[in-house]
């Protein structure tokens, strides 16, 4: 069935895009926000479906509550935006007036609403991001307990600052696309979250029009990962990255 609301959270990696897509769906009516596009852009394969009419109800019933509300989580990068929205472009929900990469998105996912994950300190979130990659530790249930990782050699420069411009990039793009279609999201930082989780569901559920008050919120299935190794490549990166400048900025 076509959704009577939809949203999109758009996010670069590690900005607690997953954790807030938890909490999101514990609430049991603002849809299943979850990376539905993490795959390749050939939708049809990937979801086993005949056509891009049963794809179209098939990706709206899997990311749908009974209520008729619609969630993604969505990490821009290039190609692989717009080799999707050339596919989602030839979707029955999509006219042939939909040109821009915002009217494609907002015709096959209707009422739409967008939301804005980032994450304000950019160090620790590249090395947040290199230390998952290290560690294959993307993500810790509270439930779990950790495993021992040696990563006494694993801190590089070069990765660190790589990660760095890449998420800067990323979010350039999710900007250039909330520009493009004349968008003003609801953003939600990181820091602010992690401080304020309950809160933070409840602003998302009232931008959406939906119950914020009535409803149950899930505590946080998903724990932090930081630890003192973070704060260790945090500092040597942040002092490394402004080696020699006359005026630094942290």
């Amino acid at each position: 069935m076509k959704p009577q609301l939809s949203y999109t959270i758009w996010f670069s990696q590690r900005t607690g895009s997953t954790l807030l897509c938890k909490a999101i769906e514990s609430t049991r009516i603002a849809g299943k926000p979850r990376e539905w596009f993490n795959c390749k852009p050939d939708l049809l394969t990937e979801f086993h479906q005949p056509n891009l009419a049963d794809l179209q109800e098939y990706l709206w019933k899997l990311g749908s509550t009974d209520n008729g509300v619609f969630g993604i989580n969505h990490s821009y990068y290039e190609p692989h935006f717009s080799q999707l929205t050339e596919t989602l472009r030839k979707f029955p929900a999509c006219p042939p007036t939909a040109t821009s990469r915002t009217a494609v998105w907002e015709n096959v996912f209707p009422n739409h609403r967008h939301i804005f994950m980032t994450r304000r300190n950019k160090i620790r979130l590249a090395v947040s991001w290199w230390r998952a990659i290290q560690s294959e530790e993307w993500h810790l249930s509270t439930a779990e307990n950790r495993k021992p990782f040696d990563l006494s050699n694993a801190y590089s420069f070069d990765a660190i600052n790589h990660l760095y411009n890449e998420c800067s990039m990323r979010e350039a793009g999710i900007q250039e696309f909330f520009t493009e279609g004349g968008i003003t999201p609801l953003n939600i930082f990181y820091e602010d979250f992690i401080h304020n989780y309950e809160r933070t569901i409840r602003t998302i559920l009232d931008y959406l029009e939906l119950d914020s008050r009535s409803v149950s919120i899930a505590p946080p299935a998903l724990t932090k990962l930081a630890d003192a190794v973070s704060e260790e490549w945090t500092q040597r990166f942040r002092k490394e990255r402004q080696n020699g400048w006359t005026n630094r900025g942290w």
